[in-house]
């Protein structure tokens, strides 16, 4: 069985900008800051000339439309959390790799739990320490909107950014270690 010939399909040609949108694009890629230093190619002396006074034309309307606010420079954002690897949790449930701390938050307000649990993080971070584990408690049985306000918050507060720098990643605790009234933190590696 013969197969049909194929027919390329006619190149295309590609559509050239516009003055307008020539322009427009000059006025944006001066605006813009590289993020490498490369040169960029100059763009033929005529088309640049021509260009600049579109722009000089058309920059008091656009200026007034759209106020060109400084923009700040960004902070380095935090490193992302990583879940404990399933190897790693079992080694941890059974004994095989050390807890090297513990902090215990039960009876604590929110705020002290806060400072208790930044002070421990910061402290294990200085002093190398590789796993850890931070116990919440489970709360006081009623209504699943009271109930144990640490356990609930704790989670939120290592992922917020200012314990993302210290901390790898956390999970449930085993059983053994406190079930889901504890967590298992891994501490990141301080940088030399």
């Amino acid at each position: 069985m013969k197969r049909p010939p194929v027919i390329p399909d006619p190149p295309r040609r590609k559509r050239s900008l516009s003055e307008e949108e020539h322009a427009l694009w000059e006025s944006v890629a001066k605006q813009i800051k590289p993020l490498r230093k490369k040169h960029r190619l100059a763009a033929p002396l005529a088309v640049r000339a021509e260009a600049e006074t579109l722009v000089s034309v058309r920059a008091p309307r656009t200026q007034s439309a759209i106020p060109v606010a400084a923009v700040p420079p960004k902070k380095p954002l935090a490193p992302p959390l990583v879940p404990i690897g399933r190897r790693e949790r079992a080694q941890l449930s059974k004994g095989k790799k050390e807890i090297e701390a513990r902090l215990d938050l039960h009876g604590m307000t929110q705020a002290r739990a806060h400072r208790a649990l930044s002070g421990f993080l910061h402290r294990a971070h200085g002093d190398g320490l590789t796993f850890v584990l931070v116990i919440t408690g489970k709360g006081k049985l009623g209504a699943e909107s009271e109930r144990g306000v640490l356990r609930r918050q704790v989670p939120q507060w290592l992922s917020q950014p200012e314990f993302r720098t210290l901390v790898v990643g956390f999970e449930e605790a085993h059983i053994g270690h406190g079930g889901a009234g504890a967590l298992y933190v891994r501490i990141r590696r301080s940088r030399v």
